[in-house]
């Protein structure tokens, strides 16, 4: 069996985001935002970038360049997608956290 490296929280939502049948046109500052949204929690841009450089290495998503926007002074809005290995990734991840949360109904009432 070989190496298995695991993703990040931040990179897990980062996926996810990316993953999401409404994020067709993921580019990084939708993606901070509907973590943000979803998560109740502030995320940094330079975080999203950076965990979305990682995700690229490992073959996760793929990024590709857009039209240039006269709104952004020309430049070009880089999007990405995820691959086949990244829905993968993702489902597995969301399967193995289900499995591994089921028993967390018992613990209702006791202190953490």
């Amino acid at each position: 069996m070989g190496k298995r490296e695991y993703l990040g929280q931040l990179e897990l939502m980062v996926l996810l985001a990316v993953v999401r049948p409404s994020s067709q046109k993921a580019y990084g500052v939708s993606i901070a935002r509907d973590i943000t949204r979803i998560s109740r929690r502030q995320v940094a841009l330079a975080s999203v970038y950076a965990a979305l450089e990682r995700l690229e290495k490992k073959g996760f998503v793929v990024s590709s360049l857009g039209e240039p926007l006269v709104e952004r002074g020309g430049k070009a809005r880089t999007y990405f997608r995820p691959t086949s290995a990244g829905i993968q990734e993702a489902r597995q991840t969301q399967a193995t956290l289900m499995r591994l949360s089921g028993d967390l109904s018992t613990l209702k009432g006791q202190p953490a």
